[in-house]
């Protein structure tokens, strides 16, 4: 082996070596991510944010959400290097069970004990977690999850997160203008785990 290559490896170690452990995986990454597709807002972004505005949407202050099915949706919030974007805001918002949002649009409908929005600040790590439930159809619409990404006062991403599998999304004309690559990039799978649900969404921002 030539010196040269030997100086390389040596490099590629030591780099390895010294690099922090929250920024391993995004090494391992690979370059050049497809960043997440934007899609519309909709009407129902909240007017005024909610009081309880954390991560577990299906508590409302002291009011417990009982209906429906308890899901986790977690995932990280990366630049298209595959890098953490730390201090990242992630937002979600959604409709109850029966299909109504905290929203005057919606008349104000939605179940009081349902928090119905929630927001996390990501660390170093990029990694977000939300306890919610597993989105239901109302009219017009497959069944999804509204997602907004922040980074100080910049606005980086509003999208929408989709059931795999789901019947309604053929129906559905938001996600059948989208390309298959869009798609598959906003549509996961809900899978059973120990404690409920369990949907993973990786979020590719140009931060």
């Amino acid at each position: 082996m030539s010196t040269l290559a030997r100086r390389h490896i040596l490099i590629a170690s030591a780099a390895a070596v010294s690099a922090p452990a929250w920024l391993s995986p995004a090494l391992a990454q690979a370059k050049n991510l497809r960043p997440t597709p934007r899609q519309t807002e909709g009407p129902f972004y909240p007017v005024t944010l909610p009081a309880d505005s954390d991560a577990d949407l299906l508590k409302n202050g002291k009011a417990v959400y009982s209906k429906g099915q308890a899901t986790w949706v977690d995932g990280t919030v990366t630049d298209p290097a595959g890098v953490p974007v730390a201090g990242a805001v992630v937002e979600i918002w959604q409709c109850d069970e029966q299909g109504h949002y905290h929203h005057p649009g919606d008349g104000d409908r939605a179940d009081p004990a349902f928090q119905g929005f929630g927001k996390v600040t990501v660390g170093r790590d990029g990694r977000y977690r939300f306890r919610t439930l597993k989105p239901v159809p109302y009219t017009g619409r497959t069944p999804h999850i509204h997602v907004k990404v922040k980074l100080d006062r910049a606005e980086l991403l509003t999208t929408q997160l989709y059931v795999a599998g789901d019947p309604g999304n053929e129906r559905d004309g938001i996600w059948r203008r989208m390309s298959e690559a869009d798609r598959a990039a906003v549509t996961v799978s809900f899978a059973p785990g120990s404690d409920g649900l369990r949907a993973t969404f990786p979020i590719v921002v140009q931060a």
